[in-house]
């Protein structure tokens, strides 16, 4: 009877359109500024978790993995899985295997993420991605850290010498011709200097162990 009048009956859904939307841009607007979002992560900005797992049904982001919300994987890179391994253990530097991997030090390719954590550190229960927690000193932890943004994330990962040090330090772990190897490359690719890999000998108390191997690229 009201529409036949030309008075329109009120309706909050209606009214709610057009904040809905303003919302679900803004949380599009983080998730390229941020690469990886997390529900958790809206909560500073007043945005209800749910329009993630809206955005989500509409196509507009993907589900990267438990609680990990990205942009389309059209978007994606090589490095997405770091990306995510750093949003899940915030405190974490990329190690070993993966950081070779990064520095194209490395022939192989890792089907879990290394990365390092304090050695007194909670060790983190993460699904996805597939991580290889290995616990440094802190010491070892801090040192050579670089952060580089990947995905929009901002990742910590050790810096090509300072990852060659560490190898020699868990060769047990990935074997020491992986770590001669990604020596051979550095030094080869430039890619770090010789008091570099010497300072980072010491860091990792290795200095013994790399020594013929260090002097030999320098005979």
């Amino acid at each position: 009877m009201l529409r036949y009048l030309g008075v329109f009956q009120y309706s909050p859904r209606l009214c709610n359109i057009s904040s809905m939307s303003d919302q679900a841009n803004r949380v599009l607007e983080l998730v390229r500024e941020a690469g990886v979002l997390r529900p958790r992560d809206l909560e500073p900005h007043g945005i209800p978790r749910t329009y993630l797992s809206r955005l989500y049904k509409a196509g507009r982001l993907e589900r990267i993995g438990r609680g990990l919300y990205a942009l389309p994987s059209a978007n994606a890179t090589e490095h997405r899985t770091l990306a995510e391994a750093a949003k899940r253990v915030p405190n974490s530097v990329i190690c070993l295997l993966s950081a070779l991997r990064y520095h194209e030090l490395t022939t192989q390719a890792p089907f879990e993420v290394w990365i390092a954590i304090g050695e007194k550190a909670w060790r983190p229960r993460v699904e996805q991605p597939r991580l290889h927690i290995v616990h440094f000193s802190k010491t070892a932890l801090n040192e050579g850290v670089v952060v580089k943004k990947l995905e929009g994330v901002p990742v910590c990962i050790f810096n090509p010498a300072k990852t060659v040090a560490d190898c020699f330090k868990y060769r047990n772990k990935i074997g020491l011709d992986v770590a001669i190897e990604a020596l051979r490359e550095c030094w080869k690719e430039r890619r770090c200097k010789m008091d570099d890999l010497w300072h980072y000998a010491e860091v990792c108390r290795v200095r013994n162990v790399m020594r013929p191997y260090l002097e030999a690229l320098t005979a």
